[in-house]
């Protein structure tokens, strides 16, 4: 990487980890801690205050990326910190649930990761940018496993208003990072014109990815809603779930090795395909221990391999997606990609909940291992960028 792509890379992984800090600093904890505001016993409204971040989140990811194209990714950066640190601040003086959903909900409008991304894209190039969306993947994976280790305790000392509070300032600091660490986005190319909706979803793989990242996310929320139970159901005390995750997530890195190694040689598509095929089998796993006698063993085994096809799904599709979009239309295309990612932990807190309390952890897993394999097939057509390739052309 040029020092420039360094910067680039650090200023804005820095940006989404303290914005995926504040984030994760709530989701190990909230689906025990919101049951003690007023409405917070019944778990389909837990599921709909955990997931309708995604939602509002979803709806405005599109219009800030494609406002990012015509007015700039910095001012979009900027404006959707600001309002993702006003939900937080929201959130934090609530006292029912009802009022923790719409923190939630002003949280997700601040829907920055288009704008975020698209700006990473801009300020790298296609055969290093991989790794920088790495960087940025490995910052939110550290950021998951911080947020395992510090949130109970931060809990048991500020309230899970105080945690909210923190996730608003850390929101602001982030806003001095994109002003003052980012480097500058580049001029428009000469002639270049805006990029167009339509055009972004009449394109197939682009349209395949989008369709993987929604399903990825909303498999990642409802898993959450049985595991931490399932977790506690193997003798291991809420407080220590940590050190389940810790270890997960910090040795699933290593897998990266093995991503950029093959795709050094060219096959990227075919780590892409068996990052996929490790999230359905994990999913089987959880199904077989959730009809069982739950091993605390085999639930560690099935994180790693979690994270580690995460993680490699974290890194490989929005770079594909910013390699295979033109530059006109890289912050269009990445509003649609972000929009199906938020779309997709809504539905996975939601439908989570739902199952969960209707049928039971089994149903959650069984409906997740069927939305995988479904992602596997339509991801099995796709074709991806070749090394070098021009920018929006694929081989």
């Amino acid at each position: 990487m040029t020092s420039t792509e360094r910067r680039a890379s650090a200023s804005l992984a820095s940006i989404f980890a303290l914005r995926m800090l504040g984030l994760f600093l709530v989701l190990p904890v909230f689906a025990l801690e919101a049951r003690k505001y007023p409405g917070g016993d019944d778990p389909v409204m837990l599921g709909l205050a955990l997931g309708i971040y995604g939602l509002t989140q979803g709806l405005l990811q599109l219009p800030f990326g494609m406002a990012s194209d015509r007015f700039g990714r910095k001012r979009v950066i900027v404006l959707g910190l600001v309002i993702f640190a006003l939900g937080s601040f929201w959130a934090a003086a609530a006292t029912d649930l009802n009022s923790l959903l719409i923190g939630r909900s002003l949280q997700g409008a601040g829907a920055v990761s288009a704008a975020v991304t698209a700006l990473l894209a801009d300020l790298t190039r296609d055969e290093v940018r991989t790794k920088a969306m790495a960087l940025v993947g490995g910052s939110i994976g550290l950021m998951f496993a911080l947020s395992l280790v510090v949130s109970p305790l931060l809990t048991a000392w500020i309230g899970l208003s105080g945690l909210f509070w923190l996730t608003g300032l850390l929101a602001l600091v982030g806003v001095g990072v994109v002003i003052w660490g980012a480097p500058p986005a580049p001029a428009p190319l000469p002639g270049q014109g805006r990029g167009q909706l339509r055009d972004v979803l009449a394109h197939a793989d682009l349209m395949r990815l989008n369709v993987g990242v929604f399903v990825l996310h909303a498999v990642q929320l409802a898993m959450w809603v049985a595991v931490p139970a399932m977790l506690v159901q193997a003798g291991l005390d809420k407080a220590l779930h940590w050190q389940v995750y810790l270890p997960a997530v910090l040795t699933s890195f290593l897998f990266l090795g093995v991503v950029f190694a093959m795709e050094r040689r060219g096959h990227l598509k075919k780590v892409f395909l068996l990052s996929i095929g490790l999230i359905f089998l994990v999913q089987a796993g959880l199904l077989l221990q959730s009809a069982g006698t739950t091993s605390l063993g085999i639930l560690s085994v099935l994180m790693l391999v979690f994270f580690c096809g995460f993680n490699a799904l974290e890194a490989t599709q929005p770079s594909l997606a910013s390699r295979i979009a033109p530059r006109a239309m890289r912050g269009t295309a990445m509003g649609v990609y972000n929009t199906l990612q938020s779309f997709g932990f809504f539905a996975g807190g939601l439908m989570g909940g739902w199952l969960a309390k209707s049928w039971g952890s089994p149903a959650v897993f069984l409906c997740c291992g069927a939305a995988t394999l479904a992602w596997l097939l339509v991801a099995w057509p796709m074709t991806t960028p070749g090394r070098g390739a021009p920018v929006g052309q694929v081989a």
